[in-house]
């Protein structure tokens, strides 16, 4: 049960942080840089305890690597759902007091479909082929730059492809930015599509590269 706590935390207050930072009135270009930097010290936060997925895809990605009991597979993907959900909701509230239009009304983000997939792909095999070499690998086996480098992945994703597809990179982020009204629930499939399909290629990639690495 403690790991799925740990994932529920690290899963809220990343997307909290998405939340805060990108419904208006917003941080502009710095919101990258804040949505990378919490998730790599809730890395180094919940690492020890879960592993410190709090994504769908990463968790998806260690499972096919090997490094992850098919057991948790489904309660890590829903603790980390529900903390998504939960935080969107609290984000809406926090935010719906400073906002000059209601945020209900705000026109979400219209996405270019192949655009879109390709970006959310990219990035999501750039973040799950980082967290695999860097957290689970064992030529770097007690590193202490894991967060740092899952973080800095993230941010250099969210600057490059953000404008392209908002850069979730992750299923459960999609869920919270969806439900803040920051993309069309009916583009979730999208996120989930290129997401789940960047993880696995990333995991094939480790697979093929490390085959010692059982």
């Amino acid at each position: 049960m403690r790991k799925y706590v740990a994932e529920f935390i690290g899963t809220f207050f990343l997307v909290l942080t998405v939340g805060m930072c990108v419904i208006k009135p917003d941080v502009g270009s710095f919101a990258p840089i804040a949505i990378g930097s919490v998730l790599m010290v809730m890395v180094y936060a919940g690492g020890h305890i879960s592993g410190a997925h709090f994504n769908p895809m990463v968790t998806l990605a260690v499972w096919l690597r090997g490094r992850c009991p098919a057991s948790d597979v489904p309660g890590y993907m829903i603790s980390q759902v529900v903390g998504a959900g939960a935080a969107a909701r609290l984000a809406i509230f926090l935010k719906a007091s400073l906002a000059v239009t209601p945020i209900a009304a705000v026109a979400p983000m219209e996405l270019k479909l192949i655009p879109a997939l390709l970006a959310e792909l990219v990035g999501s095999f750039a973040l799950a082929y980082v967290v695999l070499n860097v957290a689970t690998s064992k030529e770097t086996a007690g590193n202490s730059n894991y967060g740092l480098a899952i973080g800095f992945t993230v941010m250099a994703m969210a600057f490059a492809v953000g404008g392209i597809s908002g850069g979730a990179f992750n299923p459960a982020v999609a869920v919270g930015i969806a439900i803040m009204h920051l993309v069309n629930v009916a583009d979730i499939w999208i996120f989930l599509f290129a997401n789940f399909v960047g993880g696995a290629l990333a995991a094939a990639a480790f697979r093929c590269l490390n085959p010692a690495d059982k």
